[in-house]
């Protein structure tokens, strides 16, 4: 199924945070219909795009035939749900991470996607900030030498009330923090390193009064014994983002995300044949953050090709399988 990225039409189906960031990075695609469960927001950001209409049901909205492509933005009990029936009405869809809330819930839709001839692409947008794009060029060309590990922090304060927000909610998130955050961590590990079959992991809830964790904590290994050790915290009371590639020769940095986690910076150090002090470049990216954008400019030439997105269901689900064991070990470690 081919088709020109500038007639590609898309339906947003949650017009929170994540839907509206959406909205304004469509890349050359148009909006047509959006939908939330709160009937203002969805009014409000119709309002915002010309020939955008709100429509009252999701339903209604992935059967619509001036939709193309719909992007999912809504908790994670609804994710899976919403991207097979967008499947079955022959749309493109553009779901959020994780995608689910566990890897069983997203299995049957990579049937649906088969069976579709449709494109599915999980939007783990951190793959698409600027210090990463950089960092994936340089180490794919070889030049840090073998890869050893990654190590990897991620995390944010919270706010007043965040125990009560639906991420605290289990039934609706899956998980804490690490199923937020943490897969993101996860997912970026997996682009240096390949997949985790040892998995390591502790969840533990220290401070929100929430029956989801507040931090995760991963030892995880690849068949070849490379290891990413990942912390992903709501208790981390200075917005942090820090994130280590360790080869044999030179070593990345990336370091902030923007706004509240600093300039994004990537260094990049280069091993001496002498050792000592490293050859050191630095980049910084003060500019707005244009990883949404970059990441649907992708998926327009995926539609547009009948190619495979890079970041599919197939990486959604591995990434959660880790997830899932960390809160696996968790619940024999607390006896629950």
């Amino acid at each position: 199924m081919k088709e020109e990225a500038a007639t590609v039409r898309v339906g947003i189906v949650g017009c929170g945070l994540i839907g509206q960031k959406r909205s304004r990075a469509l890349a050359g695609a148009r909006l047509t219909a959006c939908v939330d469960a709160d009937p203002r927001r969805a009014s409000q950001l119709a309002s915002q795009n010309t020939g955008c209409e709100a429509v009252a049901a999701w339903a209604d909205l992935v059967a619509r035939p001036d939709v193309d492509l719909v992007v999912v933005a809504t908790p994670h009990d609804s994710l899976a749900e919403i991207t097979g029936a967008a499947l079955r009405n022959g749309k493109h869809v553009l779901v959020e991470k994780p995608a689910g809330r566990t890897a069983e819930e997203i299995a049957p839709l990579q049937e649906e996607e088969r069976r579709s001839g449709c494109r599915v692409r999980v939007g783990f947008n951190h793959r698409y900030h600027r210090a990463f794009r950089r960092a994936f060029e340089i180490a794919r060309a070889g030049s840090l030498g073998p890869l050893m590990f990654v190590r990897a922090r991620y995390g944010h304060g919270g706010r007043a009330g965040y125990d009560r927000e639906w991420r605290a909610d289990r039934r609706k998130s899956g998980g804490g923090e690490l199923i937020d955050q943490g897969v993101h961590l996860v997912d970026l590990a997996r682009c240096f390193l390949g997949d985790f079959p040892i998995v390591q992991g502790f969840a533990p809830t220290y401070f929100w009064d929430m029956d989801v964790e507040d931090n995760g904590f991963l030892l995880l290994r690849t068949a070849a014994q490379q290891v990413a050790f990942l912390h992903a915290s709501c208790t981390e009371w200075k917005n942090l983002f820090s994130f280590e590639v360790y080869g044999k020769v030179g070593k990345l940095e990336i370091s902030g995300l923007g706004g509240s986690y600093g300039v994004e910076r990537l260094a990049w150090y280069r091993m001496l044949p002498e050792m000592g002090p490293p050859e050191t470049t630095i980049w910084e990216y003060p500019m707005a953050d244009d990883s949404w954008e970059q990441e649907m400019k992708e998926f327009l030439e995926d539609i547009r090709l009948g190619r495979q997105p890079s970041c599919g269901l197939a990486d959604a689900a591995a990434a959660l399988r880790v997830v899932q064991s960390a809160y696996q070990q968790t619940r024999e470690a607390q006896g629950r």
